[in-house]
């Protein structure tokens, strides 16, 4: 057991000799204080053993005892990489983990275990092992009793009385016999629980002897509980043999690496004629990338797990602060122009700074609304009632629809959120329309880039694993998203208003919101149907929520549209329901009037007094053009915008005449560059500019049009319907229905459009070019039915016998292709017409 100890004695005993001699091993007996590093004390340290040799030995009646659990163990690692100064370390540390104060001095506990055995034993040299939080303990013994009997001693004393220091309260210290001779190294090699086990040969030229697990587990086992010995493959050629323990506690792994590093194994415990040395060292279990590999080797259960885990997280940490964000947008508690501190300091500025007052854009509406007063109550009538259904506000775009809603009818309504569906329908790709939905209602954060970087990982994956991980999210799935939360924040705005002193404050959330309609906050959803022929996933989404909306009785939901085939997308969403619907035409004559006379008058508040005192000049009373109102009003019809847009050209000096005679010029212009030689693509329109300029030259004669009527011309004959609804879409025209909701009257898509028709026909040249189209085309229809007859009359002409029964088909055929042949006639003569036009004229 102990043949290293007695094959190197005297070597051992002359190198002590020379330390000694050489002062470079400190000597106390007994010791009075521990061997730091880095704290203040008299003796030497011994981080890489005697003379830094990295070994330290033993001579006669001298052994070497390990103390475990004597400092903490990894406390080198935080003190430096690697601790090649112990000396300077900060001497605070002595506070802590000084044995004197933590009661760990392995020389006082072998001095106590002596003096309560009777045993003759006394401490020479203490050597600090800083990394593994113990100490080497070089002693004397009076050779009364073996050096198994001392180990027995100390382990029996520590049992009897345990040092638990505060670093370590469940496990005290221990102390082993150092059985082999240990190297003591100041590397930076931090314990670990397995170990490695060389066998090697303890002198040049002999064979060392590879131990079976069974003499392994005899040796290792006593130091502590072991999890598995692994030895080497037998076909393996590495060099030493080995062996791996995996200890099952570091703290007995470092115990055994301390006691057994050095022992040689004899003849008779199996170590071979000469004898195997043990060389243990610290290994490290490979562990770099075993998460890496496990996850690239389970996508299908660890995909789902990150998606679970991102949408817990989306769930639990962004939708609140989403919610919030909905609300503030909501009440405007953010913004400062609402703070009742900031009106009242704008007020007060204004009485000292007049000229700070601006006239409003709105100024000469008040004619409107009073013309329109009785909508505005019934839409604030409505929003009284407990009914779940739509408030629609059907009109052409400039009828004023929003300002009829948002400013009249909802003037004195505290919550109420307007969602424009132009931006979000007009938006490119679905990042932009998901920004777009996102900004309508305050919806933030939105991370819509992650879209299309999820949508690729999703893609991988599942061609990686076969499986969809739900990373990726659609359009729709994103807007429903959206709508979701703005929902919950309007139930949370409506629940807020309720007190706990109210008499129905008992009552359960969802009896509550139906039994206050007034309470319920106002949804305002502009421009629906905008563009609606380019797709309808943004409004079905919409549409969907606000059926939500309203049936469960969160919020009222006012729909502003000019398509006047809105039932088709609403009924889907309430099938069920009747809508409250309010249609809003052009101004009367007479309100059209008042309203530019107001409009005109808005900037005399504003314009300085005269000089003389006179009184301010009105202009409504002082000028003498606007007699002219009347007649250039009938040219201009009753459009908002059109009639704001004359008052400006009015201030600015121009004539009511010259105004209106500009504006449908300008119309003229527009119409020419929107609908006939605007598009040269025919793909990104379902009209041709011959049905346009079709429809413009017949409603230049006429203010009104059949609708069955142009879809029996040749020139609507394919796809005549659909044209229709796109030339309505764009505003060429507008389609009137009948009370029953079926078409019945195609009218100009503005009043101003017509006066701007009739201007567009009296160019000859202009009506000639296009009449020639037109007529080119219906030359096109008419040869291809005369082509179609003549190929039919050849196949009966094949017939054998020509039987009587053929005749009347035959006869059809001959007059219906005379009758295109005189049409074409007639064409062409029409067509001679206006190449002579566009032959003489520029």
């Amino acid at each position: 057991m102990f043949t290293r100890f007695g094959r190197h004695s005297a070597s051992q005993n002359s190198s002590l000799a020379r330390v000694r001699a050489s002062g470079s091993l400190a000597r106390h007996n007994p010791p009075s204080c521990f061997t730091y590093p880095g704290l203040r004390s008299r003796y030497a340290s011994f981080q890489a053993g005697e003379n830094q040799s990295g070994h330290i030995n033993a001579g006669p009646n001298e052994g070497i005892l390990f103390f475990d659990n004597v400092s903490p163990m990894k406390i080198q690692k935080y003190l430096g990489f690697p601790m090649t100064f112990p000396d300077k370390a900060p001497g605070f540390l002595s506070y802590f983990i000084s044995p004197s104060m933590t009661g760990t001095e392995p020389s006082k506990i072998i001095k106590n275990a002596a003096t309560k055995s009777n045993l003759s034993i006394r401490a020479t040299e203490t050597l600090w092992r800083l990394k593994e939080g113990g100490a080497f303990v070089k002693f004397t013994h009076g050779g009364d009793a073996s050096l198994s009997e001392v180990e027995k001693v100390l382990q029996q004393y520590l049992t009897d009385h345990p040092i638990k220091p505060w670093w370590s309260p469940l496990q005290g210290m221990s102390v082993s016999l150092v059985k082999g001779r240990p190297w003591v190294e100041d590397l930076f090699r931090l314990p670990t629980p397995r170990l490695r086990v060389e066998f090697v040969a303890p002198e040049p030229g002999s064979e060392p002897v590879e131990l079976s697990q069974e003499k392994l587990y005899e040796f290792f086992r006593p130091y502590g509980k072991l999890n598995d010995i692994v030895v080497q493959p037998p076909d393996s050629k590495v060099l030493p043999r080995f062996a791996y323990l995996d200890y099952a506690d570091m703290r007995t792994a470092v115990v055994a690496r301390n006691c057994m590093h050095g022992f040689v194994i004899g003849e008779t415990e199996g170590g071979g004629k000469s004898g195997t040395l043990l060389r243990l060292k610290y290994e490290r279990k490979i562990k770099a990338h075993w998460i890496r590999d496990w996850i690239v080797n389970h996508p299908r259960i660890v995909v789902p797990i990150l998606a679970a885990i991102v949408a817990g997280i989306t769930v639990a940490v962004f939708d609140p602060i989403r919610t919030f964000f909905v609300k503030a947008h909501i009440t405007r508690v953010l913004n400062i122009q609402e703070n009742s501190w900031y009106k009242w300091i704008v007020g007060y500025a204004t009485d000292f700074i007049p000229w700070h007052h601006k006239s409003r854009d709105d100024d000469g509406m008040e004619a409107v609304w009073d013309d329109r007063k009785q909508n505005i109550e019934q839409i604030q009538t409505w929003l009284m009632e407990t009914a779940d259904t739509f408030i629609i506000v059907q009109g052409p775009r400039g009828s004023g629809k929003r300002e009829l809603v948002v400013d009249q009818a909802l003037k004195d309504r505290k919550h109420k959120l307007v969602i424009d569906c132009k931006p979000i329908q007009e938006a490119r790709g679905e990042s932009a329309t998901i920004n777009a939905a996102a900004a309508g209602v305050g919806y933030k954060p939105v991370f819509s880039w992650l879209n299309n970087l999820s949508g690729m990982i999703d893609l991988a994956a599942q061609g990686a694993t076969g499986v969809k991980t739900g990373f990726s999210e659609t359009l729709d799935s994103q807007l429903a998203k959206i709508w979701n939360t703005t929902g919950t924040a309007l139930r949370q705005i409506a629940l807020d208003q309720r007190h706990k002193d109210d008499k129905d404050a008992h009552l359960p959330d969802d009896e509550w919101l139906e039994a206050h309609p007034d309470l319920r906050p106002v949804v305002v959803i502009d421009n629906f149907l905008h563009k609606s022929q380019e797709g309808g996933v943004v409004y079905d989404k919409i549409s969907d929520w606000a059926a939500r909306l309203t049936t469960s009785n969160i919020a009222h939901v006012v729909f502003l549209t000019h398509d006047v085939a809105y039932t088709k997308s609403l009924s889907k969403a309430l099938p069920d329901r009747v809508f409250h619907q309010i249609p809003l035409s052009d101004c009367s004559p007479h309100v059209a009037k008042k309203f530019v006379l107001r409009h005109l008058d808005a900037d005399v508040a504003d314009d300085p007094a005269p000089k003389d005192g006179s009184p301010k000049e009105v202009p409504s009373e002082t000028r003498t053009d606007l007699q002219e109102l009347d007649t250039c009003i009938d040219l201009l019809g009753g459009r908002l915008t059109d009639l704001e847009f004359l008052a400006r050209r009015i201030k600015t000096g121009e004539t009511p005449t010259k105004a209106v005679h500009e504006i449908i010029d300008q119309s003229a212009s527009e119409i020419l560059k929107m609908y006939i030689f605007g598009i040269d693509d025919a793909e990104s329109r379902n009209w041709s500019p011959e049905q346009a300029w079709l429809l413009i030259k017949k409603l230049a004669e006429e203010e009104s049009l059949r609708y069955n009527e142009i879809l029996l011309d040749d020139t609507f004959k394919s796809n005549g319907e659909k044209t229709l609804r796109a030339l309505e879409q764009v505003e060429l025209i507008s389609i009137v229905s009948s009370p029953s909701g079926r078409p019945s009257l195609i009218k100009p898509g503005k009043p101003v459009y017509h006066p701007a028709f009739k201007r567009l026909t009296k160019d000859s040249v202009l009506r000639s070019r296009l009449d020639l189209a037109v007529l080119t085309e219906l030359v096109k229809v008419e040869n291809a039915t005369i082509e179609k007859c003549e190929g039919e009359l050849l196949r009966l002409s094949d017939i054998e016998g020509r039987p009587a029964l053929i005749a009347g088909r035959v006869q059809y055929l001959l007059a219906k292709l005379a009758k295109s042949q005189r049409a074409i006639e007639k064409y062409e003569l029409e067509m001679g017409a206006c190449k002579k036009v566009l032959s003489r004229e520029h």
